[in-house]
């Protein structure tokens, strides 16, 4: 059934990047076929399992959030700042101008600070108690972001940091649209952000299998629904968007970029590391997605897939489109960016409807790139390689999480 509450829009995105410091750069990057995957020579010197990751050198925390605040906040906290005054510049909202009682804030996150963690674990066991920085205490927990931004632009209405591991970004934002359709907030500021390359991550993937090893190639390492492929890349980044309630975005006269359509969100209740081998719960979130969006499969013109590069993923997600869309499944192109991106776990569903907003805004798709070798479990449409002109009205982007935890959502072209 439709859904028949008040009607949830989309008039501004954020994001940062291994491909760029804002979203226009990182989506010229994605159209590119660009890739943001190095070699890490450090993860080599510790003799790490995996030597390749997507980070954002260029990033200079202290001209976003001053020095006092570059040191004593997590890097994820840093870049959901800088996403953040970006989305809110391209909605032209003053929040200031705002009944700080009618903001939110829904931006999650799969770690947190986890290297202020590991750093100072080491220091506690080498220099004892006293090597502990107590002004970087609070910055571990994962609602320190969003709480941030809250006392930073005076937002005093339900701010919540989803935690879904890979999941975040997609239940984030759909969790921030039932908010303003509830009645619960006019404005939400929206996504996911993480910066999660330590060692414990690199080495806990790596000992799971989900890494990639080809560390001597970093630019075709990930693969994602290629015969080939032998695991992810993590990356780093942050997506925030400002969604409001259809009136009040028409009251201030704001540019609507896309609609909010639905949300699923599952558990396959079956493994703590492996999706289930048919992607049954996967299936069923995009069903519910559908379902609280009033669409047939047939409306789906696009699919930014979760496509993470390893063995059983890939096919889990496959055999999940084709039972969620059926025969449809096979005319929607749903390629992954993942090999371009990096996996920045609670910021990567974000990533994902990011990519649906500028789909609809400029008609192109990003591809799929380093798919050279199908892989007859893998039979779809995954755009390989180029980036594909494509009309999309209905998007929708999938996010899977480890947990089993499923997350799809539909977004929109916006109609009067």
């Amino acid at each position: 059934m439709a859904n028949t509450q008040r009607r949830v829009v989309i008039t501004g995105m954020g994001a940062v990047s291994g491909l760029g410091l804002d979203a226009t750069s990182t989506w010229e990057g994605l159209l590119a076929g660009r890739t943001g995957a190095r070699f890490i020579p450090e993860y080599a010197e510790m003799n790490l399992p995996t030597h390749v990751a997507v980070t954002i050198p260029d990033f200079d925390a202290q001209a976003v959030v001053g020095r006092r605040d570059a040191r004593r906040l997590g890097r994820l906290t840093h870049l959901a700042v800088a996403a953040t005054e970006e989305a809110l510049a391209q909605a032209q909202l003053d929040l200031a101008q705002e009944d700080p009682t009618r903001v939110g804030i829904e931006i999650g996150s799969a770690f947190g600070a986890l290297n202020f963690v590991e750093e100072n674990a080491v220091a506690i066991h080498e220099r004892g108690p006293r090597a502990l920085n107590p002004a970087k205490a609070p910055s571990v927990l994962i609602t320190t972001t969003p709480c941030y931004l809250g006392i930073r632009y005076g937002i005093k209405g339900p701010v919540n940091a989803p935690v879904v591991a890979c999941a975040t970004g997609v239940v984030s934002i759909g969790e921030a649209a039932r908010r303003i359709q509830r009645g619960e907030a006019d404005v939400v500021l929206a996504g996911g952000t993480d910066s999660y390359l330590t060692p414990l991550i690199i080495t806990s993937f790596s000992r799971l299998g989900a890494m990639t090893t080809r560390n001597n190639e970093p630019e075709t390492a990930c693969r994602p629904f290629d015969l080939t492929r032998d695991g992810m890349i993590i990356g780093e980044g942050a997506v925030v968007m400002v969604m409001e309630s259809l009136e009040h975005a028409l009251a201030r006269g704001a540019t609507i970029l896309a609609e909010y359509g639905g949300m699923g969100f599952t558990l396959d209740a079956y493994n703590m590391a492996a999706p289930h081998p048919e992607g049954d719960g996967a299936a069923r979130a995009m069903k519910l997605a559908m379902r609280e969006a009033g669409l047939p499969p047939e409306a789906i013109d696009y699919i930014s897939a979760h496509g993470t590069g390893t063995k059983l993923n890939d096919v889990a997600e496959t055999k999940a489109m084709k039972t969620a869309l059926g025969e449809h499944a096979y005319h929607v192109p749903a390629p992954s960016i993942k090999p371009m991106i990096g996996h920045a776990m609670g910021a990567s569903g974000a990533f994902g409807v990011f990519t649906i907003v500028k789909a609809i805004e400029t008609g192109w798709i990003p591809p799929t790139i380093n798919y050279t070798t199908p892989d007859p479990e893998c039979d779809l449409d995954y755009v390989p390689n180029q980036a594909r002109e494509h009309h999309v009205d209905v998007g929708m982007a999938n996010a899977f999480g480890f947990g089993g935890q499923n997350a799809s959502i539909i977004i929109k072209r916006y109609r009067e």
